[in-house]
């Protein structure tokens, strides 16, 4: 065994995550933890890095309970969220993070090469090393966490942790990752892997093992060995036959009452022993009650509110196209969304899936072709992948029901409580700040906004960002009856599979997207466009690398030309901007994200339960939201026209 685990407890506060968890960890074992959001898995895993040789630098430690590992085992921990130092580049990141690991003795050349090795092997070449971090995409910032995570081990760790590796990368950075796990890369390659994860393809494809943690178990947690399909089948099996067990064992105890509650002349005559077994029987159907109340509570309780309206276009595109920046991120695209149908929208990061979401619903204006909204204006509900549209500062109460003590879904009216609670909250939690609350918890709160409003098309963008797996399936039954449209963005492979009936592919290297109807069919559409990039790529490095030599033997002098004159007129060609547009085009990104970022927050102002009593106010606040949003849409103008400047 690489590592053993006996009886870990952990409270924060007053709140106890879990007690007596047991967990060990075999050779050659790529073990997927689950669990529903709080369950504690996050803090487990730090825990058990914590108990090895270089796991992680700030330790997490167990209230009670012993970890082990044989003498020498060496550790690396992947955190949930990429950090890294302001200013650095994946070389001095991973350099830095090298600088720990004992073969290089503190010596920053050595430290530097081994950096190299590390970076080259699991993908970086040496333009992208030098990068800055803040330039990298998702998936590339999760290769350059594990790499310095690798690196402070020297590239071959024994256990290998990882904290929602999954999370926000687009298919093919999960593909890599996935990849990773199951091979390696050239000769990188932990002994043994544990990983924290709600991907339910990423569990299905790489796990060997699955250990779920939840106070519906007896010892805190169930460990399947298999995928996440032998996984269901063998939990299922286990619940059930702990629900039959609780069944029989209450009418055990209604036996028992029944005979309690007979004269006291009878029972002196009866066993104090039968006496004894009852009150033990008592116990354990009370343990039995609360393990399946804990299973039967891992479940949100969603279910969206549609207006019932029949109209058959909700939204319809005809040859939209869409640049930014300079870069065509689509064209000729035609799209309708119909009720009772979801849209799947797939692509890599950065392909434009979230500017075509805006495009649909009106918050921007394609640059050519037309998008007719019916008449009237459908309702459209949406959760962004932000997630930041709370007030800053908000008590949960008033996130969730803006509007008072009271809700109203569907003519029924209930308490603040009884709605949080659907969501698993605790009563305690609604005077807490939204912004202590996790990313699960954040998530299921704006599922619970959400659901308050009635929608003709549901607009989700990344929505199963850190929910937990219960959650999810529920979320997924609750779009699939949705009879409205949705318009749904996610790297979840087994939502879109469970749910869309069409998937629009993004990131065709000529900019128009495949519309296909099954998840196989865009998994082969983006391994397409993924080729033809590759080979575009490759085309045109032969290109600049032969293009100087035959210029040079084929070139003949013209006259009234000189060296100077020639690059004179280069560089003039290449610099078209003032000093003045350079400067503006360089903060035109962090000025984009501050617009964006206030009228946002003036678009959550206008769900002040006080605002919508004064009217002169509600006014004025609805002109600076416009106002808010007609800069945003200038500024993303004005870097197109700068960049067009800039050829």
């Amino acid at each position: 065994m690489l590592l053993t685990a006996t009886d870990l407890s952990k409270s924060h506060g007053l709140r106890e995550l879990f007690r007596g968890v047991s967990v060990s960890i075999a050779e050659g074992e790529r073990i997927g933890m689950i669990g529903p959001n709080g369950a504690g898995k996050s803090t487990l895993l730090r825990m058990l890095a914590s108990g090895c040789a270089g796991g992680m630098s700030g330790r997490e430690l167990a209230d009670d309970g012993v970890i082990r590992t044989p003498r020498g085992t060496i550790a690396v921990y992947v955190p949930q969220r990429d950090e890294f130092t302001a200013g650095a580049t994946p070389l001095s990141a991973t350099t830095d993070a090298a600088l720990a690991c004992a073969d290089c003795h503190g010596d920053r050349h050595e430290a530097e090469v081994l950096a190299t090795v590390i970076l080259g092997k699991i993908g970086f070449d040496d333009a992208r090393m030098d990068v800055a971090v803040e330039t990298l995409s998702g998936g590339w910032k999760k290769r350059l966490s594990l790499a310095c995570a690798l690196a402070s081990a020297g590239g071959t760790p024994d256990l290998l942790f990882l904290d929602e590796p999954t999370n926000h990368l687009d298919v093919e950075g999960l593909r890599w990752m996935e990849e990773f796990l199951l091979r390696g890369s050239h000769d990188l390659r932990a002994r043994s892997a544990i990983f924290v994860t709600h991907d339910r393809v990423f569990l299905e494809n790489c796990a060997t093992r699955i250990i779920e943690l939840s106070r519906a178990y007896p010892e805190g947690t169930l460990s399947v060995d298999g995928n996440y399909s032998e996984f269901r089948r063998r939990r299922d099996e286990f619940l059930d036959m702990q629900a039959k067990a609780q069944q029989s064992l209450a009418n055990t105890v209604r036996e028992d009452d029944r005979w309690l509650g007979r004269r006291a002349k009878a029972r002196r005559t009866k066993s104090e022993a039968r006496i004894s077994d009852s009150a033990e029987r008592r116990a354990e159907l009370a343990e039995l009650s609360e393990r399946n109340a804990a299973a039967n509570a891992a479940n949100a309780g969603i279910d969206f509110t549609a207006s019932g309206r029949r109209t058959r276009k909700l939204i319809a595109a005809a040859n939209i196209s869409k640049s930014l920046g300079g870069r065509l991120l689509f064209k000729n695209l035609d799209l309708e969304a119909v009720p009772g149908e979801c849209i799947g929208l797939m692509g890599p990061n950065g392909a434009g899936k979230t500017t075509l979401l805006r495009i649909l619903t009106g918050e921007l204006a394609p640059d050519t072709g037309t998008i007719t909204i019916a008449d009237p204006a459908p309702r459209i509900v949406t959760m962004s992948q932000t997630r930041a549209e709370f007030p800053k500062g908000a008590l949960l109460q008033d996130a969730i029901s803006p509007l008072g003590e009271k809700v109203r879904f569907r003519d029924s009216e209930m308490h603040v409580k009884s709605w949080s609670r659907r969501f698993l909250f605790r009563d305690e939690q609604l005077l807490q700040s939204v912004s202590m609350l996790s990313g699960g918890e954040l998530a299921r709160a704006h599922v619970a906004r959400m659901m308050l409003e009635t929608a003709d098309v549901l607009v989700l963008d990344e929505p199963t960002n850190d929910l937990d797996i219960p959650t999810l399936e529920v979320l997924e039954d609750a779009i699939e009856s949705f009879p409205g449209a949705t318009l749904l963005v996610t790297h979840d492979r087994a939502m879109l599979e469970s749910l869309a009936s069409r998937i629009v592919v993004l990131g065709a290297p000529d900019g128009v997207p495949r519309v296909v109807a099954s998840l196989a069919q865009a998994l082969r559409a983006l391994e397409e466009f993924e080729t033809a990039a590759a080979r575009a790529e490759a085309a045109a490095a032969a290109t600049t690398r032969h293009t100087p030599e035959s210029a040079q033997a084929n070139a003949v002098p013209a006259t009234n030309s000189t060296p100077t004159a020639t690059s004179t007129a280069t560089s003039a060609a290449k610099k078209k901007l003032t000093y003045n547009e350079q400067r503006e085009f360089d903060g035109m990104e962090a000025a984009i994200a501050v617009a964006e970022k206030k009228a946002a927050e003036l678009e959550a102002k206008l769900n002040d339960p006080k605002l919508l009593g004064d009217h002169a106010a509600y006014a004025k606040a609805c002109d600076a939201s416009a106002a808010a949003q007609t800069e945003v849409t200038r500024l993303y103008a004005r870097w197109e026209e700068l960049e067009a400047k800039r050829g």
